[in-house]
């Protein structure tokens, strides 16, 4: 259940959801549904940042797969009719690029292919043994904390090797998987390689999202300030039009307390 209210202020913009146009979201996600439900809770906007994927993956029968491609023109056309239906919303385009610095040739053809207004980088996979692997596999073969290390140091590896994105998307996407035996998650071990990661991407002056599909440690934001990070998006990551803006609420009221403030618009990025 989202958060509807800030202090009686209204939620930030919701920069990134998925809707049918998503592969991972074909059959279940709907821009229309998303679209009604952002109406719903009062929020300014809200931005489709549907997956685009290069990065062969493995299925669920253990096979390696390629990601289907993006229809662009079918997109932006669902964009185009839900603006007209819905002219109270802001509705912004917008893609998810999965690992862009392992694919920029591909990637700028799609970005040519836009207008997108908000564009996120993000790391979904390491390259193992046996090709690329997510969080959970990772967490097998190289223990819990090298896996978390892997990942980070992989993370400075996209900042630095990518241009394509302003918004770097969930940091913490790994503690999504987090094996219980490992015990809590505390991110004081890690704290070194997340500042050497959140440094590397406020140099680079781009914005941190807050992802509240799990919610994001507030010392992960902290750290982010003190490294000099200039702003953050809040992502619900939803694939469903019930997750919009899920935890708003909360996840708002702690980055403000840490020292962003919205900012002119209210699609505008939160700034220091």
């Amino acid at each position: 259940m989202a958060d509807e209210s800030i202090g009686g202020r209204t939620l930030p913009t919701d920069s990134h959801t998925h809707s049918q146009w998503s592969w991972d979201a074909a059959d279940r996600g709907s821009m229309v549904g998303s679209c009604a439900r952002a109406v719903q809770l009062g929020l300014p906007a809200i931005a489709f940042t549907e997956h685009l994927d290069h990065t062969v993956r493995m299925n669920r029968r253990g096979e390696l797969a390629a990601p289907p491609s993006f229809d662009v023109d079918g997109y932006l056309a669902s964009i185009e009719y839900c603006r007209h239906r819905f002219p109270q919303l802001t509705i912004l385009t917008g893609l998810e690029i999965g690992e862009p610095h392992w694919h920029a040739e591909a990637v700028g053809k799609v970005l040519q292919a836009g207008p997108f207004d908000r564009v996120l980088g993000s790391l979904h996979y390491l390259i193992d043994g046996n090709g690329p692997a997510q969080s959970p596999r990772l967490y097998r073969y190289r223990g819990a904390k090298a896996a978390i290390r892997d990942y980070l140091a992989e993370v400075v590896r996209l900042v630095e090797g990518s241009d394509a994105f302003a918004v770097l998307a969930h940091i913490d996407y790994p503690v999504r998987y987090w094996p219980a035996e490992a015990g809590p998650f505390n991110p004081y071990d890690f704290e070194d390689e997340f500042r050497h990661a959140l440094r590397t991407l406020a140099a680079s002056g781009r914005a941190l999202e807050v992802n509240t599909r799990l919610p994001m440690d507030p010392q992960i934001v902290r750290w982010w300030y003190e490294e000099g990070g200039p702003a953050v998006t809040f992502g619900s990551d939803a694939h469903v039009p019930d997750a919009v803006a899920r935890r708003f609420g909360a996840a708002a009221a702690v980055v403000e307390a840490i020292g962003f403030r919205p900012g002119r618009h209210p699609q505008d990025f939160w700034i220091r």
